[in-house]
């Protein structure tokens, strides 16, 4: 597909893209529920191509990792760590200088020890992609449920790009409905694309009838709101595509691709229960 960004003058500004290109900031909890005892719980951050299974894209530190529990923020960037997975693709712009050097992936690990929708976000270095000739930027959301207290995950963050879940998010079986509204700058961004991909981390998923499969697409209406029936078990991605102010690179300027984004995990149905 095409992702298309309007500029304030009108202009359509094409990032070009097909849907085997689709980018997605990961944040991916080791359990999406905390019960009987304080816990932590690790987050994977890696930039990439969740169906595809890579490349990972090299994006620098987050320039902010938090959560909102009860109201409050809380700030958590001395939480997150640097490891080392995959390799800089060869069309990297930084390739020729970091040939052979593994991409940088960020980790998290949090204690958990309060009751209540814990909705963790993670804000990157807005990412330079030159096959697009474009910046991408995305803001992350998942929320982690902690001793059975559910309240705050249809509340909205306050982030510059967002998807408010207009249903449980970490209660969902395969086959039911996730929906939700997309705020841009905290206003509903209305006839948008939803790019959705699922995480083939173990690589179950080894060919599809073709790459027009490696992404769904779904748009939003008048409201900002979008919905889409989860097929398979295992985290999904949702990634609305919205538009943000020009920023410079190399001495030119350059769209940049305001994404809101949200990882939800489907749950297998109970043995005994056939749909």
């Amino acid at each position: 597909m095409r992702r298309f960004l309007v500029l304030s003058s009108a202009l359509l500004i094409f990032c070009l893209a097909s849907p085997a290109f689709a980018h997605f900031q990961l944040l991916i909890p080791s359990k999406v529920f905390v019960e009987g005892a304080p816990q932590k719980v690790e987050f994977f951050m890696p930039f990439t191509h969740p169906m595809e299974g890579g490349p990972i894209m090299d994006v620098g530190k987050p320039i902010e990792f938090g959560v909102f529990v009860g109201g409050e923020r809380k700030i958590l960037n001395d939480e997150v760590k640097v490891i080392e997975l995959g390799v800089f693709p060869s069309w990297h712009p930084e390739y020729g200088e970091n040939k052979g050097k593994k991409a940088r992936v960020y980790k998290a690990e949090v204690m958990i020890d309060t009751p209540g929708d814990h909705v963790f976000y993670v804000i990157p270095e807005p990412y330079f992609e030159p096959q697009e000739e474009c910046f991408i930027w995305q803001m992350t959301k998942v929320v982690v449920n902690a001793f059975g207290a559910e309240e705050g995950w249809d509340k909205p963050l306050g982030l510059k790009a967002e998807i408010v879940p207009l249903v449980k998010p970490y209660a969902l079986w395969v086959g039911n409905e996730f929906k939700g509204r997309v705020l841009i700058d905290g206003k509903p961004a209305s006839n948008i694309y939803v790019e959705i991909e699922y995480y083939n981390e173990d690589g179950k998923v080894k060919e599809l009838p073709s790459d027009a499969l490696i992404t769904q697409v779904v748009k939003t209406d008048e409201d900002g709101v979008f919905s889409y029936v989860i097929p398979w078990a295992g985290w999904w991605g949702f990634a609305a595509l919205g538009e943000g102010e020009e920023r410079e690179y190399q001495g030119k300027r350059y769209p940049v691709e305001l994404d809101a984004v949200m990882w939800v995990k489907a749950f297998p149905l109970p043995e005994g229960v056939r749909r």
